[in-house]
């Protein structure tokens, strides 16, 4: 079938682009080094129309992008729809870029601290997830999108009622990089990962279980190179233990949508606490969000 709808993930670091068909298959992908930090006011549109179109043969079609490229470093801002909100919220907010090139808003809903929690791109991969089995839109779930900033997803009926961010990815490179727990050795130490799980306990007083990584090292209990797999453990326990509370979720099973390698980790830590987590393809529903949105 001929190509339909050019596609969109563009993120801080990376943009990646596929063409579809008018049942929404992939017809052809490429991969393109133009996250939005990396671009200069006002650079998008014009590397889109100059780079991204023509590499996919795609000059004449319409175009529909998600994530950090609506935010206010990207594209053109398309404002967060506020929580509760479907698939119907989000395709009429549809925010025009240019002609035939529209961005899919983000999303809004209160925090847990008094300030608004906010997510985008991450919306797009949810809504496909719900868009691939028509069962998902009926009922409750709770979607975890591991992450830099992971984001926990709370879904009622097909429609996101409200979610919580924890920034573990970026803790754990702060901490490796510039505290007294850094270290080059890699974080593939299962037996240290699942020992750090333990030490996260109920998620509470986290500050305070962090010196455990040290402790354990200069005390003389481990290596100093279980040291990143333990600390992987002891933050991915806490978020997995004290997020789905804060959400007032208690769920027998985690849907886990993202990079397959993170996801296992998450998946292994979800586990112990003695829920059910199943992983999904991260891309795969981001195309299908990115086309159910298109589609309406």
């Amino acid at each position: 079938m001929a190509a339909e709808l050019l596609a969109c993930d563009w993120g801080t670091t990376n943009l990646r682009a596929w063409t579809l068909d008018g049942e929404g298959a992939v017809i052809a992908q490429r991969d393109f080094p133009l996250g939005v930090s990396r671009l200069a006011s006002g650079e998008a549109a014009r590397r889109f129309e100059a780079e991204v179109r023509p590499a996919l043969g795609a000059h004449a079609l319409p175009a529909i992008l998600c994530g950090m490229i609506g935010s206010n470093i990207g594209w053109t801002t398309a404002a967060y729809v506020d929580c509760p909100a479907g698939l119907a919220d989000l395709a009429g907010r549809l925010t025009v870029a240019a002609e035939g090139v529209r961005i899919v808003p983000g999303l809004r809903c209160d925090g847990i601290a008094g300030a608004p929690d906010v997510m985008r791109g991450e919306e797009t991969q949810i809504l496909g997830w719900l868009a691939q089995h028509p069962e998902r839109r009926t009922g409750r779930h709770l979607v975890c999108h591991p992450g830099t900033h992971a984001k926990w997803v709370l879904i009622e009926d097909g429609r996101i009622i409200r979610f919580v961010t924890a920034m573990t990815g970026e803790l754990f490179a702060v901490l490796g990089e510039h505290s007294l727990l850094k270290s080059d050795a890699p974080a593939d130490d299962d037996a240290a990962f699942d020992e750090g799980v333990a030490a996260a306990g109920a998620g509470d007083a986290l500050a305070a279980r962090l010196f455990s990584a040290r402790a354990r090292v200069v005390g003389g209990q481990a290596e100093a190179a279980s040291t990143p797999s333990y600390l992987s453990g002891l933050l991915i326990g806490a978020e997995v233990a004290a997020v789905p509370v804060l959400l007032g979720a208690a769920p027998s099973q985690v849907a886990l949508l993202g990079d397959p390698a993170l996801c296992t980790r998450y998946a292994r830590a979800i586990s112990r606490t003695g829920v059910e987590a199943e992983i999904f393809d991260g891309e795969a529903a981001a195309i299908a969000g990115l086309w159910a949105l298109y589609a309406g």
